[in-house]
């Protein structure tokens, strides 16, 4: 039998979130995973941690996450880039929707300063920031809070300085069963006050009933990791218009309604993909190309080759250069539901937990650092069935 504050079913990033708040809090961990390392999102994405795109509960956990993540880059050597992120706006339509959300946001931001969440640049200052072909862009904008990780990095970063501040780790252990105070495992029972069940779209294989209320599915995706041979190194990640659709600040206002429906009239094949045609440079300088999107409650092992090979089509296209010579393709799978989150209490002292709209490395550690906070402070409100 072995005992500990807090038991934690799973290991990605939203798992160890959770171990970081109540360790900080002087509550013994023990987390449990049956794979046996980091292998899902939180090492299948962009490292792109796109703070100012949020909206709603979302950017309220994101505002809390970022300083989390610059503390960790100190603190556990997680490698970090304060880069901000820069938007090409390759039509009129996108560089509107970029004014609206500065506009609404203006000039107070709401990380503390004076200097703005958004600062529009002009089609001279993307071509001067940014190795696009010339001619390619109408304008942009760059959103200075942003960070960028090196996702490979972070999650084992992040388990290896809990590791060091006692948090236990059980890899290769399954979990069969759930209860108040305790979950069992292949390897023994865990006896708890707290339980956190952090496994993504895998809810419902211990909570089906929850996976179905919510419509929580897998989604799939498509990303490469390629050598682009850009003239210059980008500084940062970078978005285009179809981004513009995926994150609520952006989707949520009205302008972008318009461009969608430019964006699937002229690029229906694009679009049945549900593209998000974004960019980030590791540091080793090759380029991560992503991403495609397909949702399922399963999702097939089989890769469709023309997705690959629209995006380097794309990314050719947008940077000038030949067709980027692939080094790596892999298919990520995330949580997808009606919501951004999954934040639920099915029974006392047992919470589930998920990023249900692949923006987990975004608003995890601010997620966990809600949750573990109102399960020791009773005055803080859970979120329990928040919408």
């Amino acid at each position: 039998m072995t005992a500990c504050d807090v038991v934690i079913v799973g290991s990605g990033i939203v798992g160890l979130g959770h171990a970081l708040a109540a360790t900080d809090r002087g509550l013994s961990v023990i987390v449990v995973d049956r794979a046996a390392a980091i292998g899902g999102a939180s090492i299948r994405n962009f490292g792109h941690l796109c703070f100012t795109p949020q909206s709603g509960l979302a950017r309220d956990f994101a505002l809390r996450s970022r300083p989390l993540w610059l503390g960790l880059a100190a603190d556990a050597g997680i490698w970090l880039r304060e880069s901000g992120t820069m938007v090409v706006a390759r039509h009129d339509d996108e560089l509107a929707v970029l004014r609206a959300l500065a506009a609404e946001r203006g000039a107070e931001s709401a990380f503390g300063v004076e200097q703005p969440d958004v600062v529009l640049l002009d089609a001279g200052e993307i071509e001067a920031r940014l190795p696009v072909a010339a001619g390619t862009a109408v304008g942009g904008a760059v959103l200075p809070w942003d960070l960028q990780v090196d996702p490979r990095q972070a999650g084992a970063g992040l388990a290896a300085h809990l590791a060091g501040r006692g948090v236990e780790f059980r890899y290769r252990t399954a979990v069969t069963d759930v209860r108040p105070g305790r979950v069992t495992t292949t390897r023994g029972p865990i006896d708890a006050g707290t339980v956190i069940v952090a496994v993504n779209h895998d809810i419902d294989q211990l909570y089906p009933e929850v996976a179905e209320r919510d419509g929580i599915r897998r989604c799939g995706l498509d990303m490469l990791r390629v050598d682009a041979g850009l003239r210059a190194s980008l500084p940062g990640p970078v978005l285009t218009g179809w981004s513009l659709l995926r994150y609520g600040a952006f989707s949520d206002l009205p302008a972008a309604a318009g461009l969608g429906e430019r964006l699937r009239r002229e690029y229906p094949a694009l679009a049945e993909l549900d593209l998000n045609q974004m960019y980030a440079q590791l540091p080793d300088g090759s380029l991560i190309v992503g991403d495609t999107h397909y949702r399922g409650a399963s999702v097939s092992p089989f890769h469709n080759e023309n997705a690959f090979e629209q995006l380097l089509g794309l990314t050719a296209e947008l940077f000038d250069v030949p067709r980027p010579r692939v080094l790596e393709r892999w298919q990520g799978v995330y949580a997808s539901g009606r919501a951004d989150f999954l934040i639920d209490e099915p029974e006392p002292g047992v919470h589930l937990v998920a990023a249900t709209t692949g923006i987990g490395m975004t608003t995890g550690l601010g997620l966990a650092e809600h949750v573990i906070a109102s399960v020791t402070d009773p005055s803080i409100p859970s979120l329990k069935g928040t919408p």
